[in-house]
């Protein structure tokens, strides 16, 4: 039987985080979940402890990719997830991202969720990674800034050190797909935090394009250098 860690970045989720692991321990079959704490001032890691195998702090935050470049190779298992801090209930329905893999269906799959209940936004960073994804792969991505995953371990470990920031989906993608390894789109019924039509949501999703912009580029020069390489 393979071994399933389960890896959750959390940035002040003290109001999620507790409700999110229990759902996991109590629905999903996982041998190790840990929590990497990014910085977070409020009790997130308190609440984790109670749940997780392993909570690891920072005494800043670092962003996403880096959280998750800790908590995976942390990882033991034969099988990793990455989930949110803030799924709530709905990280129980995991065990559909998860079963494709186990199953030897693909080599990374990915969360597809339900589409929000309100439209935020003009769509241009989902636009933008989408378009990115498909000239530098071939690939046409559903949800290519979905951050729930699930991985054959050997295909983090092939990959190396993940991409920063907000692009780090995005680089998970385009590198794994020029690796070669198989890459599933799942529709499973999660439900989290929407950031809204206010001046937080449109400064974060400012941010949001451009750490997209920044990691496509970066992957269009990886690959002029493989093309040169090969």
């Amino acid at each position: 039987m393979k071994k399933v860690s389960v890896v959750i970045p959390a940035f002040n989720e003290e109001a999620s985080i507790g409700s999110t692991l229990r759902a996991i321990r109590e629905r999903i079959l996982c041998q190790e979940l840990i929590v990497v704490d990014d910085g977070s001032v409020d009790d997130t890691a308190q609440l984790a402890r109670q749940w997780a195998d392993l909570v690891i702090s920072t005494p800043q935050n670092k962003g996403k990719g880096a959280a998750l470049q800790a908590g995976w190779q942390h990882a033991s298992g034969d099988v990793v997830m990455l989930l949110d801090g803030d799924l709530r209930e709905s990280a129980a329905e995991a065990a559909h991202l998860l079963s494709p893999v186990i199953a030897g269906a693909c080599d990374m799959s990915v969360a597809v969720l339900p589409p929000p209940r309100q439209k935020a936004g003009m769509g241009l960073a989902k636009g933008l990674a989408r378009h990115g994804i498909r000239i530098l792969t071939g690939f046409e991505a559903r949800a290519p800034l979905s951050g729930q995953r699930a991985f054959r371990r050997e295909v983090l470990q092939r990959l190396g050190r993940l991409d920063k920031g907000f692009g780090v989906e995005v680089g998970l993608t385009v590198d794994a797909i020029r690796a070669g390894y198989r890459v599933l789109e799942v529709p499973v019924r999660f439900s989290h935090r929407e950031t809204g039509n206010d001046w937080s949501g449109y400064c974060h999703r400012g941010k949001e394009f451009v750490a997209i912009g920044r990691t496509l580029c970066h992957k269009w020069w990886e690959g002029q250098g493989w093309r040169q390489n090969g």
